[in-house]
């Protein structure tokens, strides 16, 4: 399965075509809709939200709410397109025109200057139309088709907020999936931890006061996962390294880490592996699940865990200082809409990304061209799997 994404921020639609899926897979649309209305909310949203209400469209690939096996294109209108036409649209203007709708002020932490430095860009709207993290929007709905892929194995993948401007969540050890889901998604910070979810708010309320941004951290678990996607047998087939990259990949992630990530490097190798154990219903399994559900670059059959680390949105509404690309004088940057934090909505870019690559690594080792096939192999090696 591969996919390509297009659009921009304040253009007429965003786009994805999907290749590579299996026929007869049910899709449902709504299932999609109500992914894409998940990431809009959350507390800390900025004013664009209020005017987008994405759904998306499907214009090929799916007959009778089943996939056909050829390319699915999806598409979300810009809501926000009717009042930039004259500033996006794709007919010439006069060279006074150019002037007048010019961005000269990079801001810092976007990719506004690096990427006008690269293509060669006098006017930074073209950067900054494309990098911005209204992208996401479609990859949330390659997400929603993605799960449909993975429901072949009975994988379900949730994502929570763990914490958002260095305040942690605390999760009782041996909360239940279904629990912590259920919790995180009634949160409008996506915290399952209702007294860290307070402070939380009031955190926000405060960068949000102070014309300041914060950042966290999310976490995505997936269950249900056979043993053996991804490979060890080369550096770029291991599954953890492209999951890595997918989170990295999201606007404004900075770090990745899988089980007890980055504690790994404080504790002695015995308080790290996770012991073998042998099941007669289960097959093989782990006493624990310290490495997050990986060895060797594969899944070992435990639950993923994996998780990553947010930066604070660069755009402040106290702008910090920069340099106009023309002039070279010192500015305060452009201010472009904003959220004070985007951290819950992060949660569920996060988990659409995550689900979208083990969909990938699924049709990658298991015969996709139907979805009944699909279903039938992945029984037939988790039957094999236990067994062995």
């Amino acid at each position: 399965m591969r996919f390509l994404t297009a659009g921009e921020s304040h253009g007429p639609e965003l786009t994805a075509i999907i290749e590579g899926l299996p026929a007869g897979m049910p899709l449902d649309v709504e299932m999609i809709n109500k992914d894409l209305k998940r990431r809009q909310v959350g507390y800390g949203r900025g004013g664009r939200m209020k005017i987008e209400q994405d759904q998306v469209r499907i214009t090929s690939g799916l007959r009778h709410g089943k996939t056909l096996g050829s390319p699915l294109t999806l598409v979300i209108e810009n809501k926000d397109w009717k009042n930039w036409q004259s500033v996006m649209g794709i007919d010439p203007v006069t060279e006074k025109e150019k002037v007048k709708r010019q961005v000269t002020r990079p801001r810092p932490g976007h990719a506004d200057l690096v990427g006008g430095v690269k293509y060669n860009h006098r006017d930074l709207r073209n950067v900054l139309e494309r990098s911005s993290a209204r992208e996401t929007a479609v990859r949330v709905a390659i997400g929603a088709v993605s799960k449909a892929i993975l429901s072949a194995s009975d994988c379900e993948v949730m994502a929570h907020v763990t914490e958002i401007g260095g305040i942690k969540a605390s999760i009782s050890e041996g909360t239940s999936l279904g629990d912590l889901k259920m919790k995180s998604e009634r949160s409008d910070v996506r915290c399952c931890d209702e007294n860290a979810a307070g402070l939380m708010r009031e955190a926000i309320d405060r960068a949000k006061k102070e014309g300041n941004t914060l950042g966290g951290i999310v976490e995505v678990v997936v269950t249900g996962l056979p043993i053996g996607l991804g490979s060890y047998t080369q550096w770029d087939q291991k599954l953890d390294a492209k999951l890595a990259q997918a989170m990295l990949s999201i606007n404004a992630f900075k770090g990745v880490e899988f089980g007890v990530g980055f504690e790994a490097a404080r504790l002695p190798g015995s308080d790290v592996m996770d012991e073998i154990i042998w099941d007669q219903s289960q097959g093989y399994t782990r006493k624990s699940n310290r490495l997050g559900g990986f060895e060797g670059g594969m899944t070992n059959g435990m639950p993923v865990i994996v998780r990553g680390v947010m930066k604070p949105i660069p755009t402040l509404y106290k702008p910090l200082e920069s340099v106009d690309i023309n002039t070279k004088e010192v500015y305060t940057a452009s201010v472009e809409r904003s959220d004070s934090c985007a951290v819950p909505a992060a949660s569920v870019i996060a988990e659409a990304v995550i689900a979208t690559e083990l969909a990938k690594a699924l049709l990658d080792k298991f015969d996709g061209d139907s979805y009944t096939n699909l279903i039938g192999t992945i029984k037939e090696y988790k039957n094999y799997t236990t067994e062995y």
